[in-house]
């Protein structure tokens, strides 16, 4: 027995106790796998949210740029500057159909003239009869006067009777459509200006947002690059949990060798102690390196997902800062919408009341028809009564000076007849004039305007139909940021926060590597040899990275066993495996 061997203690007195620190390395690594696959997991959902949030952002653009997007605000742009022009054409047909009123109520004076002049008749006609049978004989013929301008006085009477019952039906429709025309202005008072000027307000919303929509776009594309890098970055941290774990383990069998290899006694005291001194001293550096990396790693793993959480906010108060926060009243496309839907309910009523316009047109042109029909009969009348009266003149030269007050009568029938027809003549010069104003509006009514108005609501509800379907994509995307984007954030915070508590494991080890070193204390710094050469060579073989292998070169050299042919395989092996 050698002195070395004579001063050193039995080799196996304290192996129990190794064997338990090995034993208690498994409870850390055990804590790094579990922590690092919810990690993994966490970050595997929240990237795989954020990639979703991210790509339904970068369509946006593209449909905010579509031709059908921007031919839409060509057609609405269209429909704000027709709706200022049907604004104007209201306001002249208002003031047309003011002087349509004020023409036909002109006529009133002319027609109260007329049955005026018809009452007298009457009145005349029944005193000729009354005249005639004081003085004519029962041998003489005076018909004219008894039954002759009694007829005609009646004929006259029936027709302007019809005729003031026309009159009055005409006031009564153009009274009533100029009622309703100014209920419709009262209702409406510059509508139709606001409505343009509230279209060209969203148009140039629209406008801004596609502007600012595009300046993003390349913001946008920066930050999911820089996220998808972020994610990388944090895989490529993440790894250091399994790496980390198989250190460990390779730790916990170089313990497991040794404590296994000095139990069995397969080895010299001298040897058992070179062992310990070796092997175990091998097993606290390889776990003060494995140590130290973890912490380094955590650290940078913790920062990349911090970094990623940051990312994540700000691309989504990016999006919201250019789209809105999902609230309908926010968003440029839905105040678009809702002026285009106001805009064509607008056009509608228009398109009615440009309806009633036509109606009234057709009325007015109707009853000046008829009434002047009416007038062709007071004419005829007129004529009749001028040869009666001049059948009553004859007459009365016959009776002589008993004919005077006849010849008086005939000549105030002559009179009354020619007022009559000048009386309803100067009523059918106001009409005639109503009637030009009736033929104007139905033309209007008609024409292209009336077209334009019905062509306008058709594209003011096609544009709507497509600023929908745009704005339904939208609020689906501002959805979609509102669910997920907290969730992605939450995900990402509390991956990152696990991380807070890594160092806990980091404490653990290095308080094991301690108590490994107090157990397994430096004895030479001689080669080791024989099966503790052996027992170190078979160890080299566990190991998966580069990091193990140079630690174990640092220590015992690269020569002292011939590496095997499959390290030239596991040299490519590092942190991702």
């Amino acid at each position: 027995m050698t002195a070395l061997a004579v001063s050193l203690p039995a080799a196996n007195s304290n192996e129990a106790s190794v064997r338990a620190l090995g034993v208690a390395l498994a409870e850390p690594r055990e804590q790094i796998e579990t922590t690092f696959l919810a990690v993994g997991g966490r970050l595997s959902e929240g990237a795989g949210m954020l990639n979703k949030v991210t790509k339904v952002f970068e369509a946006l653009p593209a449909e905010l740029q579509s031709p059908e997007l921007l031919e839409a605000s060509s057609r609405l742009a269209n429909v704000g500057e027709q709706a200022r022009t049907i604004a104007e054409m209201f306001a002249t047909e208002q003031a047309d159909l003011g002087r349509l009123v004020e023409v036909v109520a002109a006529a009133s004076h002319p027609i109260s003239e007329l049955r005026r002049t018809v009452k007298m008749m009457g009145i005349v006609s029944i005193n000729a009869r009354v005249v005639a049978a004081s003085v004519v004989g029962d041998g003489e013929d005076f018909d004219v006067f008894t039954t002759d301008i009694a007829k005609l006085s009646e004929s006259a009477t029936s027709t302007i009777q019809a005729f003031t019952a026309a009159y009055r039906r005409l006031t009564d429709e153009v009274g009533q459509a100029a009622r309703q025309r100014g209920q419709f202005e009262n209702a409406h008072a510059d509508t139709l200006v606001e409505l343009a000027k509230g279209m060209d307000e969203a148009l140039a919303d629209l406008a801004r947002q596609r502007a600012v929509s595009v300046d993003s776009t390349a913001e946008t594309g920066r930050v999911s690059r820089q996220i998808f890098g972020r994610i990388a970055s944090a895989v490529m941290a993440l790894q250091v949990g399994d790496a980390t774990r198989q250190r460990i383990e390779h730790v916990e069998s170089g313990i497991e060798a040794l404590s296994a290899q000095i139990e069995a006694r397969l080895m010299t005291a001298d040897d058992a102690v070179m062992a310990r001194a070796a092997m175990g001293g091998l097993q606290v550096a390889q776990l003060s390196s494995a140590a130290d990396a973890f912490e380094s790693d955590v650290a940078e793993a913790g920062d990349a997902l911090r970094d990623l959480a940051a990312d994540a906010s700000a691309i989504m108060s990016q999006s919201r800062a250019v789209y809105g926060k999902g609230d309908a009243k926010t968003s440029s496309l839905a105040t678009l919408s809702d002026a285009v839907r106001h805009a064509a309910l607008v056009l509608r009523d228009c398109e009615v009341e440009r309806g009633k316009l036509e109606v009234v047109a057709t009325a007015v042109l109707g009853t000046v028809g008829v009434l002047l029909s009416h007038v062709e009969a007071v004419q005829e009348i007129e004529a009749n009564m001028r040869l009666v009266s001049l059948n009553a003149a004859v007459k009365c030269a016959q009776l002589g000076p008993r004919g005077a007050a006849l010849n008086v009568i005939a000549r105030q029938l002559r009179e009354l007849t020619g007022e009559t027809v000048a009386a309803a003549e100067a009523a059918m010069t106001g009409l005639h004039k109503a009637a030009g104003l009736a033929q104007s509006f139905g033309a209007a009514a008609n024409g292209d305007t009336a077209g334009r108005v019905g062509q306008l609501e058709q594209e003011a509800s096609a544009s709507l139909v497509l600023l929908q379907r745009v704005d339904k994509s939208l609020a689906e995307a501002l959805g979609t940021l509102n669910r997920d984007g907290p969730s992605v954030i939450n995900l990402l915070g509390a991956a990152a926060q696990t991380f807070g508590g890594l160092t806990d494991i980091a404490e653990t080890m290095r308080d094991l590597q301690l108590q490994l070193a107090a157990e397994c204390p430096e004895h030479s710094s001689a080669k080791p040899t024989g099966e503790v050469a052996d027992l170190l060579a078979a160890h080299r073989k566990r190991y998966t990275m580069d990091a193990e292998r140079r630690i174990h070169e640092k220590i015992f050299g690269a020569d002292l066993s011939a590496p095997i042919a499959a390290e030239a395989t596991e040299e490519a092996d590092d942190i991702f495996f």
